[in-house]
């Protein structure tokens, strides 16, 4: 005999806790460093060598000097057709310094749906210590590859896991502009199924938020 549909549903609605700590862990794992330790490594810097005259020599000027608006960052057709349900305005992650990192954050359920999706702008002291930071990144997440077209870099992976029979598919890109980092993460599960959406989905939805989100940094103010 089958459960009742509202008993069902929270039964199945269960797992969303847990993707929603998973989610939340996101921002702060391998592709978005906790706030605590980011802004430091994206700060970092070499000394510049002294000039002949012994003054010390100006840094070299950044295309960006802070980090722009993230909740503003996505149109809300984009956010509709890529979190449905979720509210346009998303949710904006508390930083240390929200000069250097901002983080916004759209997930819902709609039905058995669930989306999660999460942008990230880092503005780095130079371009090499943004080229640093995305070149060590994408190669903690190996297996994906380049994304030709968008920003100066741009890298692509998707990944599946599976925990007490619920797929959840993620999808990551990273993206250099100058000295910029812009970070995308993009769930989904289907909690009637257990399955998880299709790669060329999920890749597909990462990648259009990290073209809008690299359109947004440009119109950002920049030094």
């Amino acid at each position: 005999m089958s459960l009742p549909l509202p008993l069902t549903l929270a039964a199945r609605l269960t797992p969303v806790v847990v993707l929603a700590v998973a989610g939340w862990a996101m921002t702060s794992g391998p592709l978005a460093a906790a706030p605590s330790a980011e802004p430091e490594a994206l700060r970092e810097t070499v000394a510049p060598s002294p000039s002949p005259s012994g003054a010390a020599s100006q840094a070299a000027p950044t295309t960006y000097t802070t980090a722009p608006e993230p909740c503003e960052a996505l149109t809300e057709e984009t956010v509709s057709s890529l979190v449905p349900g979720a509210e346009p305005g998303g949710k904006e992650i508390p930083s240390l310094d929200a000069s250097v990192r901002r983080v916004c954050s759209w997930n819902a359920l709609d039905g058995y749906e669930y989306r999660w999706l999460d942008i990230s702008f880092e503005v780095a002291r130079s371009d090499e210590a943004a080229r640093t930071s995305y070149e060590e990144r994408a190669e903690e997440r190996s297996g994906g590859g380049e994304v030709p077209g968008v920003g100066d870099a741009a890298y692509s992976v998707v990944n599946l896991t599976e925990e007490d029979g619920q797929e959840t598919r993620e999808g990551a890109v990273l993206v250099r502009v100058a000295n910029a980092v812009v970070v995308v993460t993009y769930d989904g599960s289907d909690f009637e199924t257990g399955k998880a959406p299709d790669t060329e989905e999920i890749n597909k939805g990462a990648i259009l938020a990290a073209k809008e989100a690299v359109e947004a940094l440009g119109d950002a103010d920049s030094g």
